[in-house]
């Protein structure tokens, strides 16, 4: 069964049948993180870094700001079976669409924080496809844990 990931949204599946998309992340982040153990994965689409610009935001959904979105990914999938030292890990997005000058350098600033939380909680990244100026679409089969990455005017390749 499809599950469609929204703009600051996150779902995470232990069903089989079932696959995980997001679609136009451009200075967005989609995270994805698969334990092959249990088969539990989900994928995280968050918008801005840091959720003390905006705290009410920040409460009504958690799943914009990457401070307050990725432990949350983490850990419902634990009470699902996953473990953190089994997951693998993936993340696309971070680029610079409407902002190419990096004026305002939110798909940087996106993928920084996201590098920080992971450096201090000791989570390492498998592959990524970030930076540039293209939008990307990701896409991750539950039963199998394959991922899939479609760029702006390109067809959709397993990584």
């Amino acid at each position: 069964m499809k599950q469609i990931v929204g703009v600051a949204d996150m779902k995470i599946s232990n069903n089989p049948e079932d696959w995980i998309v997001t679609y136009s992340l451009g200075s967005c982040i989609g995270l994805v993180i698969y334990d092959p153990l249990v088969k539990v994965g989900g994928i995280l689409h968050y918008m801005l870094p840091d959720s003390t610009i905006d705290k009410s935001k920040a409460q009504a959904n958690p799943y914009m700001f990457a401070d307050t979105a990725i432990p949350r990914l983490f850990k419902h999938s634990y009470t699902l079976g996953a473990k953190k030292q089994r997951m693998k890990i993936y993340i696309a997005g971070g680029a610079e669409i409407l902002d190419q000058n990096g004026f305002f350098n939110i798909g940087k600033r996106n993928y920084m924080a996201l590098k920080k939380m992971f450096f201090r909680n000791n989570v390492l990244i498998n592959k990524q496809n970030v930076g540039g100026n293209v939008n990307r679409t990701i896409r991750l089969e539950i039963a199998t844990g394959d991922i899939f990455v479609k760029t702006s005017g390109s067809v959709e390749e397993k990584i």
